[in-house]
């Protein structure tokens, strides 16, 4: 006799930081990532969200609510995150490789030795936060508002900066070769040993 296997159904709980639980969500093949971007179409609360290690590549977390959730080591490669408020989080060491970020709010957010090569972070506002030693090769921050973060040791390599306001930015010995800077905002900014070769500065406020 053949015998049929029935998939059975798996509970998953996301809770904070704190062990409250935020949301939980059971259905069958159920993973972190099904289970947070449901969570997400509901309108739920993720403040604070315990996702250590989470593995969310290609998740669909646009206008989530991720303020202060702890991020730390997360994959994130190419998760949709347009809108998003992730400001406070902790992504130290995540993988937010090709992610869309445009419009996030990462206001105070650490970032420290994070992949953010190729995203997309358009109009971003990463005002205050910790990018040093990030990987930013080929990433998109044009209009971005990026006041006093620190991007010491950063890897900027060929980004596209246009426009953005890098007013008081901490720019100690990072890679800008071949970045667009046109029309930034680096007053005040500390540029000690910063690698500006065939940047374009074209209108840009020193």
């Amino acid at each position: 006799m053949n015998k049929k296997l029935l998939k059975m159904a798996t509970k998953i709980k996301i809770k904070a930081i704190d062990g409250k639980l935020l949301f939980e969500h059971e259905c069958t093949d159920n993973t972190i990532r099904t289970t947070l971007e449901f969570a997400v179409t509901q309108c739920i609360d993720l403040s604070r969200a315990n996702l250590y290690r989470a593995y969310l590549e290609y998740a669909n977390l646009e206008g989530a609510n991720l303020k202060g959730a702890d991020m730390l080591c997360a994959n994130l490669e190419g998760a949709n995150l347009v809108d998003a408020d992730l400001k406070g989080a902790n992504l130290v060491d995540a993988v937010l490789k090709s992610a869309n970020m445009v419009g996030a709010d990462l206001t105070d957010a650490d970032m420290l030795c994070g992949n953010l090569e190729g995203a997309n972070m358009l109009c971003a506002n990463l005002e205050g936060a910790n990018m040093a030693s990030v990987d930013l090769k080929y990433v998109i921050l044009a209009g971005a508002n990026l006041k006093d973060v620190n991007l010491a040791g950063a890897n900027l390599n060929c980004a596209n900066l246009k426009g953005a306001n890098l007013k008081g930015a901490n720019l100690k010995c990072a890679n800008l070769k071949g970045a667009n800077l046109e029309g930034v905002n680096l007053k005040d900014a500390d540029m000690l040993c910063t690698n500006l070769e065939g940047a374009n500065l074209e209108g840009a406020i020193l």
